[in-house]
């Protein structure tokens, strides 16, 4: 009969005759491990949700600052525009856009 050691890693975890046994006889040995689970909530699992929100939240902030940009620049366009053209007619109907200054 020929000495064979457990194979790499696992073999202080299984006893001698053990793995012996199970070489002789072909049967199946089971290896249980057993881990530790974390009790406290992870930093991940906390961290991608609030910086999701973040990063929606400054978006959303970003586009109101930008349709207000947009929308000073559009009334600004408009009186400079009303201010140069004087009274604009449509099918008839002649709108004043800037009233005069006097």
């Amino acid at each position: 009969m020929t000495h064979h050691d457990p194979p790499g890693i696992i073999a202080p975890h299984i006893p001698a005759d053990t793995y012996r046994r199970a070489q002789i006889s072909g049967h199946p040995v089971v290896i249980v491990v057993q881990t530790t689970d974390p009790t406290g909530l992870l930093r991940r699992r906390i961290m991608v949700p609030l910086a999701i929100a973040g990063a929606a939240a400054l978006g959303g902030w970003g586009l109101v600052v930008a349709l207000c940009a947009l929308l000073d620049a559009a009334a600004h366009t408009v009186t400079v525009i009303a201010g140069a053209a004087g009274p604009i007619g449509i099918g008839g109907v002649t709108f004043k856009l800037a009233r005069p200054r006097s």
